[in-house]
């Protein structure tokens, strides 16, 4: 289920503990820039996320979701 944006969530949360810095930021510039996806408070906390925090691209995200 591709546009699923749970399941492009847990993706991208998979790929950002891999190691995988662009798949991860991919797969969440698809589930959060088509507006669909609103858990910003998710996105900004969970510790999945962690290694892409200080990426810029990762920093762009959560900025246009306020």
């Amino acid at each position: 289920m591709p546009d699923d944006d749970a399941i492009g969530y847990n993706v991208a949360c998979l790929y950002s503990q891999l190691g995988e810095v662009d798949a991860a930021i991919a797969r969440l510039e698809k589930i959060l820039t088509d507006g669909r996806f609103g858990q910003r408070v998710w996105v900004e906390q969970d510790p999945d996320f962690d290694p892409l925090r200080s990426d810029p691209r990762f920093q762009a995200l959560l900025a246009a979701m306020k």
